[in-house]
């Protein structure tokens, strides 16, 4: 249990303060490259959805996944208790699983407190039924005086990594005058947490679960 509390308290950490730090420090959609390479970037944006910027369902779509995030944690620490008293210990498991699970639960706070802790953000207008972005520098304020209510802040992302941004010239056919980018995702700590727990426990999955995954 340490060692899951470990893993889990650390990157909540890092990826709390670098949430803040963005949010404080950079407007919305600011982007400055890290050490001078335009293909890495720090891009701030805010999403009221899933991991890497993906979202569906307005309010109600947003309130549907807090739910399923609180549901999802309850589940691996159903899991991480029943694991353990059954002796288990690997650290191909709980390694990979602590770091999902703390994805998960850093994601969850911004949907959650964000709103309540920033005097500014991206928040829903329910006159004109979708989200509206604001793109001041925001600052922290106290618990309960920020731009908007529980389970309505978003979530913020940063890491930005286009290794191929062109623009195809007019004339090829096709693809003529448009915008290739790849990777166009924008994520967070939280989301390289889910990302890498999720393909180091499809990778180890043999050592993971010698005797296949049982509730």
């Amino acid at each position: 249990m340490k060692k899951i509390a470990f893993i889990t308290i650390l990157i909540l950490i890092i990826d709390q303060a670098s949430k803040i730090y963005i949010k404080t420090n950079f407007q919305l959609d600011d982007s400055i490259p890290i050490l001078q390479q335009s293909w890495a970037r720090l891009t701030f944006v805010e999403n009221p959805g899933m991991a890497y910027g993906l979202q569906f369902g307005g309010l109600i779509g947003k309130y549907f996944l807090v739910i399923v995030r609180i549901f999802l944690i309850a589940g691996m620490v159903y899991l991480f208790r029943k694991w353990l008293k059954e002796g288990i210990h690997s650290n191909y498991l709980f390694i990979p699983m602590a770091m999902i699970f703390a994805g998960a639960i850093g994601n969850l706070i911004d949907g959650m407190f964000y709103g309540m802790i920033f005097d500014s953000g991206t928040h829903y207008e329910t006159e004109v039924g979708r989200w509206i972005q604001y793109g001041g520098v925001s600052k922290l304020v106290p618990f309960g005086d920020g731009y908007s209510h529980f389970m309505k802040g978003c979530v913020v992302d940063m890491f930005h990594f286009p290794l191929v941004d062109w623009w195809a010239p007019d004339n090829w056919p096709i693809i003529g005058g448009k915008h290739i980018e790849f990777f166009k995702y924008i994520f967070n700590v939280a989301d390289s947490a889910i990302t890498v727990g999720g393909l180091l426990l499809f990778i180890f999955r043999k050592r993971a679960f010698p005797n296949g995954f049982q509730l």
